[in-house]
């Protein structure tokens, strides 16, 4: 493992000959060499190139839905290999528990975005964003906005603490929009990212030139960036700010996307009505223990404020410290029982008990723990001093009222947070402002007021808000765990920028244009039929199978006429008695109507019987209803028809299935529109009723 980690560049495994000056990564417990880091000689310019083409091309010959299937494949390949991931993890610090936020973080992104992009996705390679914008009056020329895939590649640069979890984070979302990725891992624990990225090499799933990986320094990577790339950085403000202006320096590079997530000096909360013995009291130390020592408090999401009642200082402090004797051990994640590592080498030490320093030198008084070495568990079950171990036990800073700029300034990256005293909410609410920015801070109440109070005052400060209480202790991801689903990134120093956050992420790889054309051109350029476009009514398109469908395939149905026997059977048959259909006088003082109207549902019922065809065929279910608008009245005596058009078809990529939506519209005898809505329908790619009529005659030919 002392050996020079390889890069995977253009589709190949690449090492430098030898460099006596390769830096040594160390196991963080015992000081051991575990790998050695370098990337003299390697063509970052040819990496760029391979990905711009080789990888752009591979990828956007997939659709959404193609590329959110190999996310699922990727997590598989990988959940396969997880205990010998948590294994590398121990050299360094990670504990098993660790790892779960780490490696199974990371592959529970992958689910989460393959999911999410064949649920939220159309399977084309287009993105449809907001309704039609009408400029015309004939409807001759209208304009949509759509997102298209960016043309270069994302760079992502990432911290030590979360070697799989980070990487894919940003990994995912590039891949689902069509965006080929570079990364480069932190030096401390790069041979974790090389482990799961062979991982992936090795299971021939990775599109050619869609992920790359650059084990150590990326020397004038930056030069050669330009419009259509990206960089995603997690890291320090500091070095954000330097690599920020790198990567726009250049004429070229003056349109490259750069978001970051960085140093963070997130706050909890404990509310007023929280008192010792309330079960939020319990919810807010086990989880600002938890805070401390997962990952040896080395996460940017990790609680470093505890904002608590004066009243509740004391008793915060004393049941933190129960809860430290009682649960935690320190030492290598190699021993039995360890449920808290080392920090990840001995520089990060270092630097840890010099914020703490600064801190004390500021007023802080060590409430709970101490900075001197502590007595750690070996891997051969000893106990005792670990000298060459970047152990740090648990330690609880105390402020007065008076808390100085420092503890609002100064971030000691490990198991360290700061308890601060608040006595109105409004004090309460200036000190997490106080942060300049935040990924995340929980409000730990059971008092809807309290907790309405705070997030209106703290909102704008945070990327995420948790909210703690006795209901959903138990069912809580946690106050440092981040979601693929939402959010993950904040204002001010936490970066401004955003990595997970849903579909928004994948959207972020992708450009938003406004689109303008005629109807015809715009259902080209979406895969969307628009009114007013081309349409096409050979057969009933109920009788035809996902293959033979066409956008704009149509049915215009006979009408039917409406009475008031008929909206009296509705309203008896359903028990919907509302007064407009029943009460003809107090129908006629609605200003909506002129007496009494037929319901709605019988409208859209009706409609139903008006264009299915009910023959067996392909179209296999009812799918639901959508974006429906009941617009003009209808009174008995009027009568309706309906239009039904193919608007967007969808195949499924794992199923002999797909889904259709028809643009479903209601006149009535005038040609007003009565009401508009989608149907979703699942219909057959092949029409099994169809092949089955057909076989017997396919078998005489064949005779």
């Amino acid at each position: 493992m002392s050996d020079i980690l390889p890069s995977y560049v253009q589709d190949a495994w690449w090492t430098p000959v030898d460099d006596p000056d390769a830096t040594v990564v160390r196991d963080a417990s015992t000081g051991e060499p575990v790998a050695r880091v370098s990337t003299a000689g390697i063509d970052l310019e040819g990496a760029l190139a391979h990905a711009r083409t080789v990888g752009q091309r591979s990828l956007g010959a997939l659709t959404f839905h193609q590329r959110a299937l190999l996310l699922k494949q990727f997590a598989l390949a990988l959940s396969e290999h997880k205990r010998e991931l948590y294994e590398l993890s121990k050299h360094s610090g990670s504990t098993v528990r660790d790892s779960l936020s780490d490696v199974d973080g990371g592959i529970g992104v992958l689910f989460t975005y393959s999911s999410k992009g064949r649920r939220e996705l159309p399977n084309s390679q287009v993105y449809v964003d907001g309704p039609v914008e009408p400029l015309s009056k004939d409807g001759s020329f209208s304009g949509r906005h759509v997102f298209t895939r960016l043309p270069g590649v994302a760079v992502q640069i990432n911290a030590f603490n979360f070697p799989m979890w980070g990487s894919l984070e940003k990994f995912a979302p590039a891949f689902l929009a069509g965006v080929p990725t570079i990364v480069k891992p932190a030096t401390p624990t790069a041979y974790v990212a090389q482990a799961w990225v062979r991982i992936l090499v090795d299971s021939g799933l990775l599109p050619e030139g869609s992920l790359q990986l650059v084990s150590g320094a990326i020397p004038g990577l930056f030069d050669h960036l330009r419009l259509g790339d990206l960089v995603g950085f997690t890291g320090s403000a500091s070095t954000a700010a330097r690599l920020r202006a790198q990567a726009g320096a250049s004429e070229q590079g003056r349109g490259v996307r750069f978001t970051s997530e960085t140093d963070s000096i997130n706050a909890s909360v404990l509310g007023p009505d929280a008192t010792e013995g309330t079960p939020e009291f319990d919810a807010y130390v086990r989880q600002l223990l938890v805070e401390l020592t997962t990952k040896a408090g080395q996460k940017c999401t990790a609680i470093r404020r505890a904002i608590v009642p004066a009243a509740s200082v004391d008793a915060v402090a004393d049941a933190l410290r129960a809860r430290i004797a009682e649960r935690v051990v320190v030492g290598d994640p190699h021993a039995e029982g360890v449920t808290m590592g080392p920090l990840v080498s001995l520089g990060q030490r270092d630097e840890v008990l010099r914020s703490v320093g600064t801190l004390v030198d500021a007023g802080a008084r060590v409430l709970v723990g101490s900075t001197e070495p502590p007595d750690v568990t070996r891997a051969d079950g000893t106990t005792g001093p670990a000298p060459d171990g970047a152990f740090v036990a648990p330690i609880l800073l105390g402020f007065g009222a008076d808390a100085p700029d420092a503890v609002h300034e100064v971030e000691a990256f490990g198991p360290v947070a700061s308890i601060l005293p608040y006595e109105t909410l409004a004090e309460a609410i200036e000190l997490v402002g106080r942060g300049g920015g935040s990924l995340v801070t929980s409000i730990v109440t059971h008092d809807p007021v309290v907790a309405s109070t705070l997030l209106t005052g703290i909102g704008a400060y945070n990327g995420r808000v948790l909210v703690l209480d006795r209901d959903d202790a138990r069912s809580s991801t946690g106050h440092g765990s981040p979601v693929p689903h939402l959010v993950h990134g904040g204002p001010g120093r936490a970066g401004g920028g955003e990595e997970l956050g849903g579909i928004r992420a994948v959207l972020h790889h992708m450009q938003r244009t406004a689109v303008q054309g005629s109807p015809t051109m715009l259902t080209a350029l979406t895969g969307v039929w628009h009114e007013g476009a081309k349409t096409r009514h050979d057969r009933h398109p109920f009788r035809k199978s996902l293959a033979e469908l066409a956008l704009g395939d149509q049915v215009a149905s006979a009408s039917r006429e409406v009475t008031l026997a008929d909206i009296e059977t509705f309203a008896s048959f359903t028990g919907d008695t509302f007064y407009a259909h029943t009460d003809e006088e107090a129908a006629a003082a609605n200003p909506f109507f002129h007496g009494r109207v037929a319901h709605g549902y019988l409208l859209v019922s009706w409609a139903a019987g008006l264009f299915v065809d009910p023959d067996p065929g392909p179209v296999l279910a009812n799918y639901g209803l959508e974006s429906l608008r009941f617009v003009t009245p209808v009174s008995p005596g009027d009568s309706i028809r309906v239009t039904l058009t193919a608007k967007q078809i969808t195949p499924r990529e794992t199923d002999e299935y797909g889904e259709v939506r028809w643009d479903a519209v209601i006149l009535n005898q005038r040609d007003e529109i009565v009401a508009t809505y989608d149907v979703l329908t699942l219909v057959a790619k092949e029409d099994a009723a169809a092949a089955r009529a057909e076989a017997p005659e396919l078998a005489e030919a064949v005779r």
